[in-house]
């Protein structure tokens, strides 16, 4: 069996992939979009962190989080944020009967992939090159033409920023 290590850096900034069960296309739909921004925003409440970038396509998401001073608990926030629209998408959807008994012996529902994938951002580039792929994400599959075009992203608030022009990596006729 694997073992799983995760560097917990106190007061870091973390770039963090989660996937949905077999890549099921769960946030093709815009209620399931804002139950999850609902999970987030109730977790953030709870334990505090900053959103630097986020984007959410149909079967991933893409963060890039700040934690606080002395704080290095990413994981246990994406596990709340999990739960929490688990909870609230059983709520509201048919329960599952194809979950397998590796899942129920784990508490674990076919809604996310069982671990989630994280990577310390150490310098400015870094965190620039995060950016960049997180923007570009809808594009890179095929979901946009553009990346101002996706509504899911922290685009536009990078643009309003000064980090982005608008039409950056654009290809449409504006």
């Amino acid at each position: 069996m694997p073992n799983y290590r995760r560097l917990y850096i106190p007061g870091s900034t973390v770039f963090l992939t989660w996937v949905t069960h077999q890549r099921a296309p769960l946030f093709r739909h815009a209620d399931n979009v804002a139950h999850l921004r609902q999970a987030v925003s109730k977790i953030k409440a709870e334990d505090p962190f900053d959103t630097v970038a986020a984007v959410v396509l149909p079967d991933h998401i893409h963060f890039v989080w700040t934690l606080p001073d002395g704080d290095r608990n990413y994981s246990k926030r994406v596990g709340r944020i999990k739960v929490l629209f688990t909870q609230s998408f059983r709520g509201r959807n048919a329960q599952p009967s194809d979950v397998n008994k590796s899942r129920r012996k784990h508490r674990e529902s076919n809604v996310w992939q069982r671990r989630f994938w994280e990577r310390t951002v150490r310098t400015e580039e870094g965190l620039a090159r995060c950016l960049d792929y997180i923007h570009y994400n809808p594009v890179k599959h095929g979901r946009v033409s553009c990346p101002h075009q996706w509504p899911y992203s922290s685009f536009q608030k990078w643009v309003d920023s000064g980090h982005y022009q608008s039409d950056w990596a654009c290809r449409c006729p504006r």
